[in-house]
């Protein structure tokens, strides 16, 4: 009898851990995946959070209309960190641990996604496309971490010697945020002007939030700086060149991806005009001559009454790119799963002029290939090809 006993408790305590194995993992259920994100919808870049969400929610909704994914409908949860590390935490506290998500999903900012990542990885949830162009979304190394697009090191490490050159600049300087993001865009520009035997004739920063950029307007010009690379963003680029026009000085200014966006010339006006940014996927318009493109925007368009922007297409490639991986991993979707199809994946050129990317086991950067645009007539016009950092 005692031996039935063990036995049959065994045979219940391997049931019971078969049982587990099968179990479904955190926000996959046989209707729907639960889809994470968090954006800046009330903090000085809520302008880009806002436009992520508006893509991400159009394709969630095309997905949904089309069946879902192996039969389950996306339910996408999008919390507010308004641009803050600290808050960013607790928007991915109540994510992972109160709604239980399945994967995050473009989450937007530097300093936050370094904030909340291991408030996930505790719990096994990967961090997908986030939208900022830091090493660290992809390294050091995790199995949890895939990033999509040229650093924002990468990026001015190969624009920055390659429009100095075009330029013939002698003196180039760096106006860039006091965190994270910032210190990103003035290493790779540092690290670019190396090559050539260059470095910084000034260096001046902000403080994030900041309105008044006089004094660094003033450092430079009295510097004699004939090109400025700019670690800024929306209103700290428009408010560094507006200052700078007003002044008389007038240097050549590169930003990063992080400026490369359709809101500089909409509010700061024909002042932006001349602006370079790196980018790695282009602004979609209305009237652009790709009908592909073209319809997007209108359907865009007519569901949220405004046009939309690269940031509203980082959004919606992010949920794209996320459906196809979990389609190929099948109907026992599992964060392994996910991560095994994600690990053999490529991605060709899309319709918005994307880079190919792709993804193994020990590569977590899709691609690290960007291009040149600029501001002309208040319109963002492609200036180069893609091109390798040097």
């Amino acid at each position: 009898m005692k031996t039935a006993f063990v036995l049959a408790a065994a045979t219940l305590a391997c049931g019971s851990l078969f049982a587990q194995s099968k179990a479904p993992p955190q926000g996959v259920n046989k209707d729907e995946i639960v889809v994470g994100s968090i954006q800046d919808l009330s903090g000085p870049i809520a302008g880009f959070g806002k436009q992520v969400r508006a893509g991400m929610l159009l394709r969630v909704d095309e997905i949904n209309e089309q069946g879902g994914i192996n039969g389950r409908k996306v339910r996408l949860i999008v919390e507010d960190s308004a641009y803050d590390p600290k808050k960013a935490v607790l928007a991915a506290q109540k994510l992972v641990n109160q709604d239980k998500i399945f994967i995050m999903v473009g989450h937007i900012g530097t300093a936050q996604n370094n904030a909340a990542m291991p408030v996930q990885f505790e719990k096994n949830v990967i961090n997908f496309f986030p939208v900022t162009a830091a090493r660290e979304m992809y390294e050091p190394f995790n199995r949890l971490k895939y990033s999509f697009a040229a650093t924002y090191f990468d990026q001015m490490r190969g624009a920055v010697p390659r429009l100095v050159k075009e330029k013939g600049a002698k003196k180039v300087c760096a106006m860039y945020q006091d965190d994270e993001f910032g210190l990103e865009v003035l290493r790779g520009g540092e690290a670019g002007l190396k090559t050539m035997g260059m470095d910084y004739t000034e260096k001046t920063s902000y403080k994030r939030g900041a309105t008044d950029f006089s004094s660094q307007v003033a450092r430079m010009k009295a510097a004699g700086c004939d090109f400025v690379v700019l670690g800024t963003i929306i209103r700290e680029t428009i408010g560094a060149i507006a200052e700078s026009r007003k002044t008389g000085f007038s240097p050549t200014f590169l930003g990063s991806s992080a400026s490369y966006t359709d809101l500089i010339h909409k509010l700061g006006g024909k002042a932006m005009d001349g602006l370079y940014a790196t980018m790695t996927v282009q602004n979609p318009y209305l009237d652009d001559a790709s009908k592909a493109i073209s319809f997007w925007a209108a359907k865009y368009k007519t569901k949220f009454n405004e046009d939309p922007t690269v940031f509203s297409v980082y959004g919606y490639n992010a949920i794209d790119s996320f459906a196809v991986v979990a389609a190929k991993a099948g109907a026992g979707l599992s964060t392994d799963s996910f991560i095994k199809a994600m690990d053999t994946m490529s991605f060709a050129t899309d319709m918005f002029g994307s880079a190919p990317a792709s993804f193994t086991a020990t590569k977590r950067l899709g691609s690290d290939v960007s291009r040149l645009s600029q501001l002309q007539d208040a319109r963002w016009k492609v200036m180069s090809e893609y091109f390798k950092p040097q």
